[in-house]
C-alpha cells in the first residue's frame, strides 16, 4: 500500500550528508552523484518494513549492475546490534547506515515514517520521496527512466 507518493518536476537537492554504515563505511551524498541512488528510511520494529525488505533486495539486485546505489537508513530509535543481525540474517546485500543521532532523517526533510524511500537521479536531485511501501512496479520503472538518462 503506499500512503504518499512524491514526484517532483522541480527536484530538490540531495542534501549533503555522510552516512556511516554498519561496516564503517563512509558514504556521502556528494560521492554519490553521478549514480542514481535509493536511500530507504526503515526500522527492525517496522512490520511494512521488514515486509518490504525483500522487493528492495530484488530491486537492487535488478539494477545494481547499471549503476544503482542502494543505502538502507536505519531510523534513530533501533538499537545498533537489532540492525546489524537483521541485516546479516537477511544477507541485505546493499549499505546499511545507522542514523544514532537523527541526523540523517532531520537532513532528508525530517523523516518520522517509517518506511520512507528517495530516489536521487544521477545529478543530485530528489525525484520521488514515498511515504510506506512502494508500489514496486512504479518504482522499478522510474529506476529503469533514471539509469537510462545520462549523468
Amino acid at each position: 500500500m503506499i500512503f504518499l507518493v512524491a514526484t517532483f518536476t522541480w527536484a530538490p537537492a540531495v542534501p549533503q550528508v555522510t552516512m556511516t554504515s554498519i561496516k564503517g563505511e563512509k558514504v556521502t551524498t556528494a560521492g554519490l552523484r553521478g549514480r542514481v541512488v535509493v536511500v530507504n528510511f526503515w526500522a527492525t520494529d517496522c512490520v511494512i518494513c521488514v515486509k518490504e525488505m525483500p522487493d528492495m533486495v530484488r530491486t537492487y539486485d535488478r539494477f545494481r549492475d547499471r549503476g544503482l546505489e542502494f543505502i538502507a537508513v536505519a531510523m534513530r530509535h533501533d538499537p545498533p546490534n537489532r540492525v546489524l543481525d537483521y541485516t546479516e540474517r537477511n544477507r541485505l546485500p546493499f549499505k546499511v547506515a545507522l542514523d544514532p543521532m537523527g541526523e540523517l532523517a532531520v537532513a532528508f526533510g525530517s523523516v518520522t515514517f517509517t518506511p520512507t524511500t528517495f530516489v536521487i537521479d544521477r545529478r543530485g536531485k530528489i525525484v520521488a520521496r514515498i511515504q510506506g511501501a512502494p508500489d514496486f512496479a512504479k518504482l522499478q520503472k522510474l529506476l529503469e527512466e533514471k539509469l537510462a538518462d545520462p549523468a
